[in-house]
């Protein structure tokens, strides 16, 4: 949306709202010169509001914001700069006047409240109907009740950094369409919602729609989110826009993932790197599965794999001992509890176990160098250039050239190494199918965008490396999670430890046929614990 609006930034956006009569006259005046009782001279309380006081606070607060008095209203809260910038502009950018505010009943400090209100544009009018809740906190210097101030006082939706805007829209709305043309609804798969604003902030020229009037939550970065709508005033004319997703196996993956909290999947073909799913299960909204930014454990031994074979530092059926640990420059890395070591082990036996301390000795091996992950990475998988072009945004992989512990962190997908969902998807396609496709989840055609290119793996790296995750799914780390699964299937499970959680991120990623998919779930646990399951429920409906 354009069109010269002055938007507010959501540390505070509300604004002048007119008329409401949810609680008549109060004497504003009065209230904020004092500290909410007593007289100047005395000590300012302390502890939990009292119920008196929650009522007294919350109720000037909605008086004033009633009657659109945006200085009167922040005042009443504890960070006044940034209310008083979102209550302005709720009335003036998003135009909403007429407000009437219904509480509820208290719970303790939080009031609960109802918000009717009009949005108006150019002779244009529409009721605006929505609920929220505040909090009365203790003001840490005056001791007096105010109102914890958060964005989301104001709408529920709203996040810091955000503004609320009404006018005619910048981009035309969409109507996007999976791979067969079935219209891919918010209402029906929820978790697409910022990947459809996204699709529509970038497509919606191209898509052939006619724009309409709303009222939109502008996110601060529309680069990484595009508008939000929460009210449509004027109907657009969408234009279709067809996806490479499969609307079965999106299905599947929003299902999956709402069984763990803080989870993503990816899935994508391997012959194509067309995304066939995106789907995730956060409080933040936030797309981890194309823009996530953390390590991705035990999965990263699928490239360290490929790097020990394409080097000659060993192959599938070669030596990689398991010992019950492996010190790298003084710093000692360990197992799970409970692998039993193997100083006779191979290659294809230590990846299917997951045993780290194979990796950790191996990594030390002429003629590897502090680059040689760095080089395997960008240069056979395509990661870490910053130059994948998906069709909305998304964090292509980093694993730095370092040195010192964190070079032999790196061999097990921690230390600097970072990662997402769709990277390793990826990681597993480009592993199977021996040639690295940049995944997209629009037609570079639409466009004329220009995908990433790396010159893939060798085809007996490939074949190897298809092998020992078609073990790991049978016998290994990832046989449980997998079980069931009928055809050509693979895997390779991931554990993350995080500092300050308690909790491993759980990580998993695998094939069935010419679908490959991967997940994570953050303080989920082992890789099979929780991401494993999304997997298999993903290739399940995939195949």
């Amino acid at each position: 949306m354009g069109k010269g609006v002055k938007a507010a930034v959501v540390g505070g956006v509300f604004a002048v709202m007119v008329g409401g009569a949810g609680y008549g006259a109060y004497n504003i005046v009065s209230a904020l010169s004092g500290d909410g009782g007593g007289s100047s001279a005395s000590a300012p309380r302390t502890g939990t509001p009292d119920r008196e006081e929650v009522a007294e606070t919350s109720e000037k607060f909605f008086a004033a914001w009633e009657k659109g008095q945006a200085t009167q209203a922040a005042a009443q809260t504890d960070n006044a700069q940034a209310a008083e910038a979102l209550l302005s502009a709720y009335g003036e950018e998003a135009r909403i006047s007429q407000v009437q505010i219904t509480p509820g009943r208290a719970s303790g400090t939080t009031v609960p409240f109802r918000v009717k209100a009009t949005v108006s544009y150019e002779g244009t009018s529409k009721p605006l109907s929505y609920e929220s809740e505040l909090t009365v906190v203790r003001g840490k210097t005056t001791g007096r009740a105010l109102v914890g101030w958060q964005p989301s006082v104001v709408h529920p939706q709203l996040k810091e950094g955000d503004t609320l805007v009404t006018e005619e829209s910048a981009k035309p709305p969409i109507k996007a369409v999976d791979r067969n043309g079935k219209e891919l609804s918010r209402e029906e798969y929820p978790s697409l919602g910022p990947v459809l604003d996204s699709l529509r902030e970038r497509y919606g020229a191209e898509a052939g729609g006619k724009p309409g009037v709303e009222l939109v939550i502008r996110h601060a970065d529309p680069a990484v989110a595009g508008d939000t709508p929460l009210l449509t005033l004027a109907e657009g004319k969408p234009g279709v826009l067809r996806t490479t997703l499969s609307a079965g196996v999106q299905a599947a993956a929003e299902k999956a993932v709402r069984r763990y909290a803080e989870s993503s999947v990816v899935a994508l073909k391997p012959s194509t790197g067309e995304v066939l799913a995106v789907a995730n299960h956060r409080e933040d909204g936030f797309n981890a599965a194309f823009q996530g930014k953390v390590a991705p454990g035990s999965t990263m031994k699928i490239i360290t794999a490929a790097m020990l074979i394409d080097n000659g530092v060993t192959s599938m059926n070669g030596p990689a001992p398991c010992p019950d640990t492996a010190t790298w420059q003084s710093q000692t890395f360990k197992n799970l509890t409970g692998m039993e070591p193997n100083e006779k082990a191979t290659l294809a036996n230590s990846f299917l176990r997951s045993c780290n301390t194979a990796f950790i000795k191996l990594v030390d091996e002429e003629p590897l160098t502090d680059a040689s992950l760095q080089q395997e990475a960008e240069q056979r998988f395509g990661l870490g250039r910053g130059d994948w072009k998906t069709g909305i945004a998304s964090f292509d992989g980093s694993v730095p050239a370092v040195s010192g512990p964190d070079r032999a962190a790196g061999a097990i997908g921690q230390g600097q190494v970072q990662m997402n969902p769709l990277n390793m998807a990826s990681v597993t396609a480009t592993a199977i199918t021996g040639a690295f496709r940049q995944p997209y989840l629009v037609s570079p055609e639409l466009d004329d965008r220009q995908p990433a290119r790396a010159k893939g793996l060798p085809a007996g790296t490939a074949a190897q490396l298809k092998q020992m995750m078609r073990l790991t799914a049978t016998q290994g780390t990832a046989a449980r999670a997998m079980s069931g699964l009928s055809g050509d299937i693979g895997a390779k499970t991931g554990s993350a430890e995080v500092a300050g959680n308690a909790t491993s991120d759980s990580w998993f990623t695998g094939f069935r046929g010419d679908v490959a998919a991967a997940a994570m779930v953050q303080q989920g646990g082992h890789g099979g614990d929780a991401a494993g399951p999304i997997v298999a429920a993903v290739l399940r409906a995939g195949g």
